[in-house]
């Protein structure tokens, strides 16, 4: 359902958002397994959009940079300075860069399409892209401490040292759920929730708004301008939402190749 789009019942009354907002008709391709809908058409727009930005924005890269490259570099800088080197260092923030840079920008440009009119839908609403993108956390996680520590990571990960060993009965299955089991699991059910809400919140607002102007028919209509205002405090909320999903991510993920990296491995 668009958000700007009456909920109304068979019985003309409102009806609220549900699930189903996240099944949308199918565009193309039918019945087989590569149904396009509008949340993948979402994500193909924000992955050209993605692309065409940082091509035009790099590719004839001035000393004294012009406003559009300008921008590109101040967006590249803000996850080089606050992500990559501030968790990880210069030298492993180097490293990592391209993987954190990657997920941040894409998680971004996902998340925005919630707010983009027409599309007006997360790409990162269901549970694919999330799960991708916290499953390349996770392997990112394990080469790195695979790589750090050859002999040692699972080992110490699972039996950290100093630990009376009648306690590694205890310690090491909580280790392994916590480590190796819910790491994946809780970056991608974060990033879904909140976008789940966030477009739930939107429909709510926006098709209040429709069916009180033109269902309603009383002065239940007056109703509509506050559900109008409350519309526009969470689009612009929803955007602030997608960027601090984005950046919570793309810190998660340095966090735990820190972790990995560190030498208590």
């Amino acid at each position: 359902m668009h958000p700007l789009a009456a909920a109304t019942g068979s019985s003309g009354g409102f009806q609220g958002p549900s699930i189903d907002e996240f099944f949308p008709s199918v565009l193309l391709f039918a019945g087989t397994p590569f149904e396009f809908t509008r949340i993948t058409l979402a994500r193909l727009i924000a992955v050209v959009a993605l692309v065409l930005i940082f091509w035009l924005g790099t590719r004839r890269m001035k000393l004294v940079p012009g406003r559009f490259q300008s921008v590109v570099e101040l967006g590249l800088d803000f996850v080089r300075n606050n992500v990559a080197n501030d968790i990880l260092g210069k030298k492993d923030g180097k490293r990592f860069l391209p993987l954190l840079t990657t997920v941040f920008f894409l998680v971004l440009f996902m998340n925005l399409t919630g707010v983009v009119i027409f599309l007006n839908i997360a790409g990162t609403s269901t549970i694919g892209v999330p799960l991708l993108l916290a499953v390349v956390a996770y392997v990112a996680f394990i080469y790195a401490g695979v790589k750090k520590h050859p002999g040692t990571f699972f080992r110490n990960a699972l039996v950290p040292p100093g630990v009376p060993w009648f306690l590694y009965i205890i310690v090491t299955p909580i280790e392994l759920v916590s480590t190796f089991v819910l790491r994946p699991i809780t970056l991608t059910l974060r990033l879904l929730m909140n976008m789940i809400v966030g477009h739930l919140l939107l429909v709510l607002f926006f098709s209040a708004t429709t069916f009180f102007f033109f269902e309603s028919g009383n002065l239940l209509a007056l109703f509509g301008i506050g559900t109008a205002a409350f519309g526009f405090a969470f689009t612009l909320f929803e955007i602030f939402v997608g960027v601090l999903q984005a950046y919570v991510f793309s810190l998660l993920t340095a966090v735990y190749v820190q972790l990995a990296l560190n030498d208590e491995h």
